[in-house]
């Protein structure tokens, strides 16, 4: 079995380790610009001997950022910042994905900062109206948003495969679809969420018919090389609500469709979810899919130990392992995780990160 620093080959992508920076919101830009702010939050993990740095969510759309102050992908001006980002975190080692996002229901909120943390931002104060599959909103939150129609939903399909294809402009080594915590692309999965009656709600097959449609536009707009992610909830942690089952069977039909590993979390479609959180609470959902679909999968959630990451991949249980937190709370968590699971750095580490190796040890 691999180990937590061993190289991970995906596609025609090789990543130096099996850790990645989880995509996680800054609520840095502006009109969707990348920032220093960006290159230097990224940046950071890079030199820090993180494998794979995925961006925050990042939208296909304007009225697809989950704040005014979300990253963006949605216009051809986009492109040399996020490039800028990407030739240093090449420079630096790291592989960089985006992943690319609609906020649908949970759009044009509030930074979580500011007075009210989430709340709506009207239209008439720089917000905009909220879309989704039906016309209802999460919990008590915002206006009543908007119900896609058929060709709405074709439009934002194509948003994701334009944004696809400025992705490669941009230098990104792989793409990753959001399709989780309640936005857009998980909203269409879900019948907590979803209460249309046409082709894209009801049965199951309906209801992955826009997942499916929008892994078939991206696959065709990224090269054959290029390694396709997608972020699930695997579970919504709610009655009548999207199910592990549900996510293997997906996860399957997915691998046929082009998908090279399925990022697993979970939750976001409901406030009455009753969720077990604990340290690696969602390794089994990752474990599960891998062994029933045959499918490589990333872990995430509640992993903060060396040990711990690496039990994930020598026990077959996860190809990657994904922090989040813990990487904002230390950048240099790979360096410190080798020395605390091996006597000796690898070779490009020991050259580039001798000083920060020995920082780890005071």
């Amino acid at each position: 079995m691999p180990t937590l620093f061993d190289p991970f080959p995906l596609r025609g992508l090789t990543l130096k380790n099996r850790i990645a920076l989880s995509p996680m919101c800054q609520y840095s830009s502006e009109d969707g610009f990348a920032t220093d702010w960006h290159l230097a939050h990224l940046g950071a993990r890079a030199v820090g001997g993180v494998g794979l740095i995925l961006t925050e969510a990042t939208g296909v759309e304007a009225r697809g950022r989950i704040t005014p102050n979300c990253l963006g992908i949605w216009k051809d001006e986009h492109i040399p910042g996020l490039r800028k980002v990407t030739d240093f975190l090449r420079a630096r080692g790291a592989a960089s994905g985006i992943q690319l996002a609609h906020a649908g229901v949970k759009a044009s909120r509030q930074r979580p900062w500011n007075s009210h943390p989430n709340a709506f931002v009207p239209v008439a104060e720089g917000g905009w109206m909220p879309v989704g599959p039906s016309a209802l909103r999460f919990g008590e939150d915002g206006p009543v948003p908007e119900s896609l129609s058929i060709e709405a939903i074709h439009a934002v399909r194509e948003s994701f495969a334009a944004a696809a294809r400025r992705a490669v402009e941009a230098g990104f080594d792989l793409v990753e679809l959001h399709f989780a915590h309640g936005y857009l692309g998980h909203s269409f999965l879900s019948p907590l969420m979803n209460t249309r009656t046409d082709a894209y709600g009801g049965p199951f097959d309906h209801r992955v018919s826009f997942l499916r449609e929008t892994v078939k536009a991206v696959r065709e707009a990224i090269p054959s090389s290029m390694p396709l992610l997608v972020r699930l909830s695997c579970s919504d942690w709610a009655d009548g609500g999207w199910t592990i089952d549900d996510s293997v069977e997906v996860a399957r039909l997915l691998a046929r469709d082009g998908v090279d590993l399925i990022d697993c979390s979970s939750g976001g479609a409901s406030r009455a979810a009753k969720i077990a959180a604990a340290p690696g609470y969602q390794v089994p959902f990752a474990e599960r899919i891998r062994r029933d679909a045959g499918v490589p999968t990333g872990a995430v959630g509640m992993i903060t130990e060396a040990k711990q990451a690496d039990d994930i991949v020598r026990h077959g249980q996860a190809d990657l392992v994904l922090l989040g937190r813990e990487l904002l709370r230390d950048p240099y968590w790979p360096l410190r995780a080798w020395t605390s699971l091996s006597a000796s750095p690898p070779a490009p580490i020991a050259k580039e990160y001798a000083w920060a190796l020995a920082e780890t040890k005071r």
